[in-house]
C-alpha cells in the first residue's frame, strides 16, 4: 500500500482500512507468539501501513475541519 493510493481514499475508507489493518496486525502478533509466522517483517511492514493510513486520516481530518 503506498501513499498515493492512500490518499485517494475518503475518510471513512480510511477508517476502516485503519480497523481492518490493526485486526490483521493483532493475528500477525498471535501467529509470532505461537511460532506460526514464518515472516516476521511483516510485522513492520503493517505497522508502517496502520502508521500511514493514520497519518492521512488526519490531515484529511484537519484540512475538513478548516
Amino acid at each position: 500500500m503506498n501513499v498515493a493510493e492512500v490518499r485517494e481514499l475518503d475518510v471513512e475508507e480510511l477508517q476502516q482500512r485503519v480497523a481492518q489493518t490493526r485486526r490483521e496486525l493483532f493475528n500477525l502478533r498471535f501467529q509470532h507468539a505461537t511460532g506460526q509466522l514464518e515472516n516476521t517483517g511483516q510485522l513492520k511492514e503493517v505497522r508502517r501501513n496502520i502508521a500511514r493510513l493514520l497519518t492521512v486520516l488526519n490531515q484529511k481530518q484537519r484540512e475538513n475541519a478548516q
